[in-house]
């Protein structure tokens, strides 16, 4: 396969399922055996409070940082801040939070209502019309909150064109990086931001060992897909992606164009996820179809030895960067690499997530930031050998105040490939 994981992301929504979808019986199950029910009916989305306590810490941050105003287009930043669930278009929809004072909304008339139905707090909703030019909107948000001139921070993900109408809007503004508030609010997760990807963990790990024991020879890859995506839809998750390498696809981390059909002996790797009240898992497995061959194993072992080794350099005050470097020394140890050569591990050992599939810091060589309370990464040091198979074990880990913790234990071995779900263990 060719599409990306974060491809997968964005298109995610067209595979979600309902909650009262029951999987259907796949190949090789029986017609008698119980569907597969919701298991996130107890999931809590996150609530008005806290969503106004992350604005008042935004505003904090933006003091410190000398920002007066921060703007947000649609996405998870947006979510995250507001509540608001939208769309990016060619229509301005935005949202502002000043350094002090109540946000500000700016959408098309027509789409007002439909933006409110999703806001959880504020009332300051400023619409524009076809014909008009909606920066006036922000502006006029600016200026009723006693801004004249300053700096505007945006994110990383903003598109150009409202770059180029704050500017003609604004002139008095400087336009800089809003990173700084956002990832100063969103890389540290709460209690209750781990408990839904806590769950959301649960889900795939579950549609994992549901998975697992109906693989079939003659299977491709896209079967074996729909089986995943039919399981987490009927346990609860949203969102889903899937991607599934058989054989030497497995060798490249985001797969290959060629035709993929199970037969025995072949490496399986499937790395996949869901959300649950919009925050997400990443799990990897690798099975053999069938007796592995020695190698098989020895790469599979090395693999999940490169996990362990990574969570156990993943204390707090640790360098990211040097958990990444503490697989490579083990993986070049043993003859891999070195660096990011083949056989061994060409991408970074992990990346941050939350919200977002991938999110800052990562689990790469010279990042700096220090590990702290709050932070969640995954935990993926795979290993490929291009032209043969790649081994890839993929289980997220939170930061705690006594050290890292898994959402999801890494299995124990190529023949109990499934592991199981982490203790409940907060920041």
């Amino acid at each position: 396969m060719s599409v990306s994981k974060r491809d997968f992301l964005k298109l995610a929504g067209a595979t979600a399922a309902g909650a009262a979808f029951m999987a259907a019986p796949s190949r090789g199950a029986s017609a008698s055996e119980p569907a597969l029910k919701p298991i996130t009916g107890d999931a809590k989305p996150i609530s008005r409070e806290e969503r106004l306590a992350r604005v008042a810490k935004a505003q904090r941050l933006m003091a410190e940082k000398g920002i007066d105003a921060i703007l947000l287009e649609p996405g998870s930043a947006m979510l995250y801040f507001t509540g608001i669930s939208w769309w990016r278009s060619e229509r301005l929809t935005a949202v502002v939070i000043p350094r002090v004072g109540e946000i500000g909304v700016v959408t098309p008339f027509f789409e007002e209502p439909s933006v409110r139905e999703s806001m959880t707090f504020g009332d300051d909703v400023r619409t524009w019309n076809e014909h008009e030019n909606p920066f006036d909107r922000v502006a006029g948000i600016l200026k009723d909150r006693g801004l004249k001139g300053g700096k505007i921070g945006l994110e990383h993900t903003v598109r150009y064109f409202v770059v180029d109408g704050l500017k003609k809007v604004a002139p008095n503004f400087e336009i800089v990086s809003a990173d700084p508030v956002t990832l100063g609010c969103r890389m540290f997760k709460s209690a209750a931001e781990l408990d839904l990807m806590r769950t959301a963990s649960d889900v795939t790990l579950t549609a994992y060992a549901h998975v697992w024991g109906k693989l079939e020879a003659g299977m491709t890859n896209h079967d074996i897909a729909a089986l995943m995506r039919d399981a987490q839809g009927a346990l609860g998750g949203q969102d889903i992606w899937t991607l599934i390498l058989l054989g030497e696809a497995s060798a490249y981390p985001h797969g290959s164009h060629k035709p993929q059909v199970l037969k025995e002996g072949d490496i399986v790797l499937m790395d996949c996820g869901c959300a649950v009240h919009g925050y997400q898992s990443d799990i990897s497995r690798t099975f053999v179809f069938g007796a592995p061959t020695k190698h098989q194993c020895d790469v599979w072992n090395t693999v999940h030895r490169g996990q362990q080794v990574a969570f156990e350099t993943a204390q707090l005050g640790t360098e990211a960067g040097k958990v990444d470097d503490a697989v490579r020394a083990y993986y070049e140890s043993l003859g891999y690499g070195p660096g990011y050569k083949t056989p061994g591990l060409s991408h970074r050992t992990g990346h941050g997530i939350g919200m977002d599939g991938h999110e800052s810091v990562n689990f790469v060589h010279g990042e700096k930031t220090k590990l702290q309370p709050g932070m969640c990464f995954s935990d993926e040091p795979g290993i490929y050998i291009f032209g043969d198979f790649g081994v890839r074990l993929e289980d997220c880990i939170h930061l705690t105040e006594a050290g890292p913790h898994w959402f999801t234990e890494p299995p124990k071995s190529l023949e109990d490939p499934i592991g199981k779900l982490g203790p409940i263990i907060g920041t």
